[in-house]
């Protein structure tokens, strides 16, 4: 399998866990954790989880031997402000305004982000607004809209306005995290970097969360909730950030941001597996629409690839020609 399939099928992975998680951290706060001593929870044991395998891995791995450790000086200020968009106000908007609005809402103004990381990517990294990149977008927006309204009922928003504000601020907080950590990507080995982005990332989201952690009686909470914030943990954070940074090494922030569109139906597909949830015309239309907008944004790369080399043989050809 080449590396860019590779980085899809990680990209995939990010989001079934995603969607998943939707479900399952609902279950955790804010009945037996806030959403910010969560957050603390959630960020704290990643940062235990990526320095113990940086540590062992140089330790007993002699491919992570082989890459320098050291992060140069100039490069801090992007990883702090890595920290600041991918982890902390990426994760303390989100966690906060999924308290306060519906799922579903939240989810329609998520899916936002591959438009702003469009727009950011033209005007930061210049990236030309190709019309089928565009389109597929726009067709996997329709699809996710489409099945989150009319999948599920308007329930549980105590604040809807508050938590679709910070929803959309997690979106417009993620997308520069994608096109920040990219550079970051194409010098330095995954590992060399994302521990320290989470560390600065637990300093920042510290001071939010520790009333919160401090407030949890863990007496009081059941077992398979214990099992739940382990999988936010390992899988939800841990885990995905790493998936995350396997497909961003292949593809271009536009790319890797489409593939939230696909974490509605993913989530839609487990609530009907435990039976919280009908299969209906709807939601296969709009999984057609998705998954089309995802190969439309996906095969680009690749159909212009292939342009390239039959352009590269023509030239060739007719080289030997003359």
């Amino acid at each position: 399998m080449s590396k860019r399939n590779w980085a899809l099928v990680a990209a995939t992975l990010v989001s079934i866990i995603y969607g998943v998680t939707f479900t399952i951290a609902k279950d955790v706060m804010p009945n037996y954790v806030e959403p910010f001593g969560f957050i603390s929870l959630r960020v704290g044991g990643s940062v235990l989880l990526f320095w113990a395998v940086s540590f062992f891995g140089r330790l007993f791995l002699p491919k992570f031997r082989d890459h320098n450790d050291k992060i140069a000086l100039e490069d801090f200020p992007r990883i702090v402000a890595a920290a600041l968009f991918g982890v902390a106000l990426n994760m303390l908007t989100f966690f906060k305004g999924l308290s306060y609005t519906s799922p579903i809402m939240g989810a329609v103004l998520m899916v936002t982000t591959p438009m702003i990381v469009l727009i950011l990517s033209a005007i930061i990294m210049k990236e030309r607004m190709q019309k089928r990149k565009v389109f597929g977008i726009i067709l996997g927006l329709a699809g996710t809209i489409t099945l989150i309204l009319y999948g599920k009922s308007m329930v549980n928003a105590p604040n809807a306005t508050l938590g679709n504000l910070l929803v959309f601020i997690n979106a417009i907080s993620y997308g520069f995290y994608l096109i920040l950590v990219k550079k970051l990507m194409d010098k330095y080995n995954a590992f060399t970097f994302v521990k320290w982005i989470y560390t600065f990332g637990f300093l920042m989201v510290l001071p939010f969360g520790w009333s919160e952690f401090n407030a949890v009686n863990w007496t009081e909470i059941p077992t398979d909730i214990f099992w739940k914030i382990g999988f936010v943990v390992v899988f939800s954070t841990f885990l995905t950030y790493l998936l995350n940074l396997v497909s961003m090494r292949e593809l271009k922030p536009t790319t890797v941001a489409v593939f939230i569109y696909l974490q509605p139906l993913f989530a839609t597909i487990f609530a009907v597996s435990l039976g919280k949830d009908e299969l209906s015309w709807v939601k296969l239309l709009s999984a057609i629409l998705i998954f089309t907008g995802v190969y439309l944004v996906t095969q680009k790369r690749v159909r212009s690839r292939s342009k390239q080399s039959h352009q590269k043989l023509k030239t060739e050809t007719e080289t030997e020609n003359f």
